[in-house]
């Protein structure tokens, strides 16, 4: 069985810092792209940035400038360094992977941990 594990989130004030990390274990053949999503209360999932095999990256326009993506392909991790942390950051982020395993290519997420940001 593979599973995503999230960590890092917490409560901070606003301009602080967070790094979040997840970790994919069990049995993978491949991963492909990996990312984070998050979704406040009322509000629909946002996608927050996402990472290729290759470390290429893209972000969501809100957190340009102040989110790093990076990930370990020996240790099969994604992070998300989060800096000068807003309250409309508040959220719980979810880690996704597209990755093959030997029961095929799907995508698969992690639980989700709360990133509170106090103004």
């Amino acid at each position: 069985q593979v599973q995503l594990v999230e960590s890092g989130g917490g409560l901070v004030q606003a301009g602080g810092s967070l790094r979040l990390s997840c970790a994919v274990s069990g049995t993978i053949l491949s991963i492909y792209d990996m990312g984070w999503y998050r979704q406040a209360p009322g509000k629909q999932r946002e996608l927050v940035a996402t990472i290729t095999r290759g470390s290429v990256t893209k972000y969501a326009d809100s957190v340009k400038g102040r989110f790093t993506i990076s990930r370990d392909n020996g240790k099969n991790t994604v992070f998300l360094q989060m800096n000068s942390l807003k309250p409309e950051d508040t959220a719980v982020y979810l880690c996704y992977a597209d990755l093959y395993t030997i029961s095929g290519r799907r995508d698969q997420w992690g639980q989700g941990t709360q990133v509170t940001v106090a103004s």
